[in-house]
């Protein structure tokens, strides 16, 4: 079980020594894996715990606001993710102004060393960290040899280390995939399905009314909103069931007036038990796995119900079902 910190004075003073490495692992892609799993096997051959530094928010949003990205993923899932490369700590830092302004080797003395007790550090070859991005690898290696700690650069994951991939790995990368409704690609990347969380709240009722009634995602729900348009996926109830879906991403140009929302039919659902399955309130997780096409306005409920129809039967055809 993953032990998470919000603030360096959380950490035990016994905890140490540890392996640590620094970043904002959004998404969690493959290419932070392959450093988490270099992290994670460096701490076990020396036989002491392995620890991840990250920030929230993304340090855009204090330097850059306007530009900052779209998060792939909410904190919950960063952890969960970071959990899952079994990682034994992870340090969630608060972006301040005042931690911007720490200096590379006041950072890497505060946190890394005095902080953390770093006997060894692991990190991507591209990373950056202390005031104006100032300190990099080779500043990392000089202070390892002064502040005695191990330095381990990884390079992250090339066009033929995996899958066949045709660029680095990285979350711009996945932002990209996200954007252009290429939720397949986006996994790739990834290393599993792309996913949202989110509370399930009271819509329209449109869906109901056709026959199809949605889980709808609350505005507040976490994870880069891929494109428009209808998708074959998962949901996951907070009890753990998994549940095979339809989920539309959009306006629903079909009828006037409908705000931007992903909702997902779940397909399978006891409807003989309707009243029994009421996500309402639930926190529950969306996973998109292909997209199926865009969003289009039909000339009447007839007419999207017969294309829901068959939305529904290739969703499963994709997932695998029969139900």
């Amino acid at each position: 079980m993953v032990e998470m910190w919000q603030d360096l004075t959380q950490v035990p003073a016994e905890y140490g020594p540890a392996v640590v490495t620094i970043g904002n692992f959004d998404g969690v892609h493959r290419g932070h894996r392959r450093v988490l799993s270099a992290l994670v096997a460096r701490a076990k051959e020396r036989g002491i715990r392995s620890i991840v530094v990250t920030f929230d928010p993304h340090p855009a949003r204090l330097h850059r606001p306007e530009h900052a990205p779209e998060l792939i993923m909410g904190l919950q899932d960063r952890i969960e993710a970071l959990a899952a490369e079994g990682v034994d700590g992870v340090l969630v830092m608060e972006y301040t102004h005042e931690l911007s302004l720490m200096t590379a080797r006041g950072f890497v003395q505060d946190v890394l060393v005095d902080g953390l007790h770093a006997s060894a550090v692991v990190i991507g070859h591209d990373t950056r960290f202390g005031a104006g991005n100032g300190g990099d690898v080779q500043t990392m290696r000089e202070l390892g040899a002064e502040l005695g700690f191990a330095v381990d650069v990884i390079d992250e994951f090339g066009t033929d280390d995996d899958g066949g991939l045709s660029r680095r790995c990285s979350s711009t990368w996945v932002r990209e995939t996200l954007a252009a409704g290429d939720v397949a690609q986006a996994a790739v990347v990834l290393g599993r399905p792309h996913r949202m969380r989110g509370e399930v709240v009271h819509g329209a009722a449109r869906g109901r009314e056709l026959g199809f009634p949605t889980a709808n995602l609350s505005p507040a729900s976490t994870g880069f909103v891929p494109a428009d348009g209808i998708y074959a996926g998962w949901l996951l109830e907070e009890s753990g069931t998994r549940w095979p879906a339809a989920i539309s991403v959009g306006s629903n140009p079909t009828f006037e007036g409908v705000e931007r929302q992903v909702e997902a039919f779940v397909i399978g659902r006891p409807q003989e038990r309707v009243e029994d399955f009421n996500l309402y309130g639930q926190r529950v997780v969306l996973e998109f796995v292909e997209r199926l096409r865009g969003m289009v306005a039909y000339r009447g409920p007839e007419a999207l119900v017969e294309q829901m129809c068959l939305d529904v039967a290739q969703s499963k055809e994709i997932l695998g079902v029969t139900v």
